[in-house]
């Protein structure tokens, strides 16, 4: 698949440990030549829906390279380390739902490894970093161009632990959707497609599904399309329904977290236009 690729690292190491520095040195002493991408490492601790969602939404937009990501609960159990190959790179981390949404954005899961070669180990591993031992080295050797059946023996892809489908559900006039993540500015996005938004009248209503006093929101374009500090509705950069607060943080105003359901209805709405919104 070629050499000297880049490598990115997405974990929930955190910056105020040297985690992060670890792994990058881990690296570079295998493959001084390649380039390191640090998406994030401020996922929530152990949050893997979190992790697997960053993952998804980030590494189409990368170079082709060796995808890292440690959100790993499970370090030094019975779990899996696997790496992954896809169309368009590999992915390297612990087998626990993290790394799949991310090879379906990337062309879907053609090969997959347990990585349980020593020689591409560190030499003592750590019951409790694997980012460090294991996966930041096999990486670096992927990265170079080393086969991926040197790492160990191959997976069945149908084995590799899946996380269970966010709830989407579509019924007239509007649908219920379970949180899939909430970003750095409160924006809340739920894990609905956002063609099931488009249909819907200029305004909507959100709330918990039951809720006798959902919250009107705009159905817009972008964050100022709504009054500051007015809830709006609009697709996001990753193609999902996502509500936002125009100057402040629809996290709050909601009272929502990941895995939270809300509900958005365009049918009976207070002082919304008869037809679509365009």
């Amino acid at each position: 698949m070629g050499s000297a690729w880049v490598v990115s690292l997405t974990t929930d190491y955190g910056l105020g440990d040297g985690f992060v520095a670890a792994c990058h040195g881990a690296i570079a002493r295998i493959a001084p030549t390649v380039r390191v991408f640090d998406v994030t490492h401020l996922v929530p601790p152990g949050d893997i829906r979190r992790g697997a969602t960053v993952l998804a939404q980030t590494v189409p937009h990368l170079p082709v390279g060796v995808h890292v990501a440690v959100v790993d609960p499970g370090v030094g159990t019975a779990r899996r380390g696997v790496a992954l190959a896809t169309p368009q790179g590999f992915l390297v981390g612990p087998d626990n739902g993290l790394l799949l949404d991310a090879a379906d954005a990337l062309g879907g899961v053609r090969a997959a490894a347990e990585l349980s070669n020593p020689e591409w180990l560190a030499s003592r591993v750590s019951a409790t970093f694997h980012g460090r031992d294991v996966f930041a080295p096999v990486a670096a050797r992927l990265a170079t161009g080393a086969p991926l059946a040197e790492a160990g023996p191959a997976v069945d892809p149908a084995t590799l632990v899946r996380l269970p489908e966010p709830v989407v559900e579509v019924r007239p006039g509007g649908f219920t959707a379970e949180v899939l993540t909430v970003d750095h500015f409160g924006n809340v996005q739920l894990a609905a497609p956002a063609d099931l938004l488009a249909p819907l009248p200029a305004r909507v209503r959100v709330g918990p599904p039951g809720e006798r006093d959902p919250i009107e929101a705009v159905h817009g374009r972008t964050f100022g399309d709504a009054p500051v500090g007015a809830l709006v509705a609009h697709a996001d950069s990753a193609d999902l329904v996502a509500l936002s607060v125009n100057g402040g943080r629809a996290v709050d105003l909601l009272a929502a977290h990941p895995g939270t359901l809300l509900r958005v209805d365009g049918s009976a709405t207070v002082g919304a236009d008869p037809g679509p919104h365009a």
